[in-house]
């Protein structure tokens, strides 16, 4: 037991570590005071009150959401065919598409929004919107690659091949088979590619505009204004989002099987 307590204290002091800045945000996010401050003063639920009032978190929340579920379902599109070719035929330089495909997320977001900005807002007058959604779907697309990708790898084959040599088309087998036995990777994909829009800020900064930003970048904007407690309110209410979500995908697909 005594050879345990140095693991257990390590184990306690990382978990602290990781989760001690939540437990700080929340407390916070319940203050009567009138400054983010920690530890809290007094107990009250105006800020967590005064989130849902503030038309700019609207409109910011609002777009942040579109742009999760859009961008996740056209990185999806994109993503299903080209992790089944990848997985299913020896294709000419696949390694080399895979890293292609991974750059988004290798390449510092910093330098994915700047070049975004520089090359398709400010030459051709983008929409910012449409900015945004092809940011997202790119920085989206590497997670749906990965994630099912490692889903067809997990499925035979010869069961696919069977359903041609009964009579399926290709198309008909993929449709029929291949997509009914990989729809938990999928739908892992698409709450790991949801979860990563939504709290994408480094691209989102470059891009956004007057009157169109998303929540986190709106956050931002926030706290340079005001100082009070309701950005940590908000924030909890995101993690809290988040952990939910996650917790329900792990519940009812095994999300850790996935990624």
């Amino acid at each position: 037991m005594k050879a345990r307590l140095p693991s257990y204290a390590v184990l306690t002091l990382l978990v602290l570590f990781l989760v001690g800045p939540f437990f700080v945000i929340v407390a916070a996010s319940f203050s009567a005071g009138s400054t983010l401050a920690f530890p809290p003063q007094g107990f009250s639920f105006k800020w967590v009150e005064k989130v849902f009032t503030v038309e700019s978190f609207q409109a910011s929340f609002a777009l942040s959401m579109f742009l999760a579920i859009v961008a996740t379902f056209a990185a999806l599109v994109l993503g299903v065919p080209v992790s089944y070719a990848l997985s299913r035929y020896r294709l000419p330089l696949a390694e080399t598409v895979r890293t292609i495909v991974s750059s988004p997320i290798i390449v510092p977001g910093i330098v994915v929004g700047l070049a975004l900005l520089r090359y398709l807002v400010v030459p051709f007058g983008m929409d910012i919107t449409l900015s945004l959604f092809l940011a997202h779907t790119a920085l989206v697309l590497p997670y749906a690659v990965r994630v099912v990708s490692a889903s067809l790898e997990n499925l035979r084959s010869d069961i696919e091949e069977a359903a041609v040599l009964l009579g399926s088309s290709r198309i008909g087998a993929f449709f029929r088979v291949v997509l009914p036995n990989i729809r938990g990777g999928i739908l892992a994909a698409f709450i790991l590619g949801f979860v990563t829009s939504f709290n994408q800020v480094p691209v989102s900064l470059f891009l956004t505009g007057p009157g169109v930003r998303t929540l986190p970048i709106d956050m931002l904007g926030y706290m340079e204004r005001t100082y009070d407690p309701s950005v940590a309110a908000l924030s909890a209410l995101l993690a809290f989002m988040s952990i939910g979500i996650v917790f329900i995908a792990e519940r009812f697909i095994g999300f850790s099987r996935y990624v």
